[in-house]
């Protein structure tokens, strides 16, 4: 009787732990469709591509607040020429309403006078600075010359990180656009312009 009463507690418990097994195999399960692998990849290279994007304007708007404060210190250390300065402020002021968009910068002329117009002004603005007596012992000015250069040197890297996440978003859209549709209005699968086809033309 001894020896029957473990053998029955070891059945029941393999019969319990089988019955536990078959309740969990029983359960509901996931499965990952087409097109929520499609969802995931097209928010991936949206997402992607504006954290690109707003590097490279974050970059610009430091690159401008620079230039303004370089003005304020020209203006400060040069009352003699604040007519000119005051010229120089309304064209840093227009800088902002001429820069492009993701929409707008597919009109090549967009990109090209946005881009004339700050090199125009950059060029003037450390030329002036560069041609004061103090320019060669004063940090400041030198600091804010050099955030400019160096931020204007940067312009191209930034674009052409964009373009290469928006030419392969380009793709992807020709690829699987059919399938798309089920998960984006017909507006936010239109094809992205590059900077590169801006440079060619």
């Amino acid at each position: 009787m001894r020896t029957v009463l473990p053998i029955l507690l070891i059945s029941c418990c393999g019969i319990a732990l089988m019955n536990c097994g078959e309740k969990k195999a029983d359960g509901p399960t996931t499965t990952f469709t087409k097109i929520d692998s499609l969802t995931d990849r097209y928010l991936s290279l949206q997402d992607s591509m504006l954290q690109s994007w707003n590097m490279m304007i974050n970059d610009d708007n430091q690159k401008l607040k620079a230039m303004h404060n370089l003005l304020h210190e020209l203006i400060v250390s040069t009352p003699d020429k604040r007519d000119v300065l005051s010229g120089y402020e309304e064209q840093l002021s227009q800088l902002y309403r001429l820069r492009y968009t993701q929409k707008s910068m597919g009109n090549a002329d967009v990109v090209e006078e946005y881009d004339f117009a700050s090199t125009s002004l950059i060029n003037e603005l450390i030329t002036l600075t560069e041609s004061k007596s103090e320019f060669t012992y004063n940090t400041t000015l030198q600091k804010l010359v050099d955030d400019i250069q160096q931020a204007d040197q940067r312009v191209n890297n930034y674009r052409e990180e964009y373009d290469f996440i928006a030419s392969h978003y380009n793709q992807f859209l020709t690829r699987n656009k059919p399938d798309l549709r089920e998960i984006a209005h017909s507006d936010s699968l239109e094809m992205k312009p590059l900077f590169q086809m801006v440079s060619v033309e």
